[in-house]
């Protein structure tokens, strides 16, 4: 009898740990199951102002760290399919909109005289920020936000930091763990000065690699699942939408409302909320931990304004709302300007905006308490009063997991708890060990190869 693996979860960690059991060996027998009507998790495309795909969710991936990439390439995807934002400007709104400082890495600045220039950072902003490079090393724990205002101060991660990181994370760096952001955590462990470190890696990325850092298929994020689900058919893998698991015993039996699969591994690639009760027979402890991940939701309106509305100084990708200046609304994006086929025929513009972020939760709003909510910042922000041809709105609840100061700690206990109480049975995905589709999709062929190799055992 063939071995049976399980995996609960049809994002894109459920299903590229799929594909890579298969590929790796295909006489494996691999059932997905998927809580919702759909597959794609977080990922979503759809139809909209006239043009086919319009991604509802995430709209890119990261070229820089390979694991994505590699992935869509292996699916069959060629350069030509693939396309990268049309600009790389952008803005910050702090009364008014300021363009981001040249010379930063996820905020932090690498040089100072673009610091200087800025209009975002106070007279006594500059010169704390300046003596950076000037202070002895400093352990600042495991705080985004304590290390650096230790750093740079607090202009420097109220205005540059936070909106960057967060808007990535819908975090408070306050309150996020360095670890979760691995480039940054590179720079505080190794370094004493991180303006330094971040000058030193800038130029050494300038004479290794050109291009943007990020890539998406034209036909939309969604195509990437689209290719997976096909792939994974393919090669034999059965995928069941509408199968929430509701426990996993001792086994392994693996129970959904009308059937139970048997399973000799688990994959649990599902958010950790939807995952801890799934764990309380085999594995009570973990059950517990991950009941106590904090997640918090996002929710993504999408309009499509007139094109004479928009205003035409505004070249740049989109715009980040620092936390002390939010009203509800956390991040824009100039759709039609940062992706050149994201461009209605009719001259109509898109903009994607963002509203929840850790202490600033949307969740609550209806569909009209969040059309206003935009359309009041967009008012606010921008001095138009967008009338707004068609708009679309996606939520994404308990999207994001908040990786707390202490995290992977913590993530290390489960996965040591697993291995002594549940042998086979593994966790994966964006609560654990990064969020955003490289990491996902790193986190699925790690734990496709700890399936492979707990077979041959």
């Amino acid at each position: 009898m063939s071995r049976r693996v399980v995996i609960i979860g049809a994002g894109i960690t459920g299903l590229t740990a799929a594909y890579s059991i298969k590929t790796q060996r295909p006489e494996i027998d691999v059932t997905v199951l998927e809580a919702s009507p759909m597959v794609g998790g977080n990922i979503r495309t759809s139809p909209f102002a006239g043009l086919p795909a319009v991604d509802e969710g995430p709209d890119a991936f990261l070229v820089r760290i390979p694991y994505a990439l590699q992935l869509v390439r292996e699916l069959g995807f060629t350069e030509n399919d693939l396309t990268a934002p049309a600009t790389g400007s952008a803005y910050v709104w702090h009364k008014k909109l300021h363009s981001i400082p040249t010379g930063l890495m996820l905020g932090v600045p690498g040089e100072i005289m673009p610091i200087a220039k800025s209009g975002l950072i106070s007279p006594l902003g500059k010169i704390r920020a300046g003596l950076e490079p000037f202070l002895p090393k400093t352990d600042a724990g495991d705080s985004i936000g304590k290390l650096i205002r230790q750093r740079f101060g607090n202009d420097v991660h109220n205005y540059l930091v936070d909106p960057l990181i967060g808007s990535i994370y819908a975090s408070d760096t306050d309150n996020i763990s360095i670890d979760s952001v691995p480039q940054l955590a590179a720079l505080a462990n190794g370094n004493r000065s991180l303006l330094l470190a971040v000058r030193k890696q800038k130029k050494a990325a300038t004479a290794t690699t050109a291009g943007s850092i990020f890539a998406a298929p034209r036909q939309g994020i969604g195509a990437v699942v689209d290719a997976l689900l096909a792939r994974n058919s393919e090669l034999g893998v059965k995928t069941f939408t509408n199968a929430a698991v509701k426990m996993i015993e001792p086994g392994y039996q693996v129970h959904c409302a009308e059937h139970t699969y048997e399973a000799d591994s688990v994959i649990v690639a599902s958010p950790a909320a939807a995952s801890a009760p799934m764990l309380a027979a085999v594995a009570p402890r973990v059950s517990v931990s991950l009941g106590d991940w904090d997640h918090i939701g996002v929710t993504i309106a999408t309009l499509r304004v007139l094109g004479s509305e928009f205003p035409r100084d505004l070249t740049g990708s989109g715009y980040l709302v620092p936390k002390r200046d939010q009203n509800k609304v956390t991040a824009v994006s100039f759709a039609s300007n940062k992706w050149a086929h994201w461009q209605p025929d009719d001259g109509s513009r898109i903009l994607r905006v963002s509203l929840g972020q850790d202490g600033n939760p949307a969740d609550g709003l209806d569909d009209a308490e969040v059309m206003s909510a935009v359309l009041t910042d967009l008012q606010r922000h921008l001095g138009v009063s967008f009338s707004p041809i068609e708009s679309r709105i996606s939520r994404w609840n308990n999207a994001f997991p908040q990786y707390r100061p202490g995290h992977f700690a913590r993530v290390e206990k489960i996965e040591r708890e697993l291995e002594s109480v549940a042998p086979g049975v593994f966790v994966a995905g964006a609560s654990h060990r990064g969020i955003g589709i490289p990491a996902c999709v790193q986190q699925a062929r790690a734990v496709a190869d700890k399936v492979v190799a707990f077979g041959g055992r």
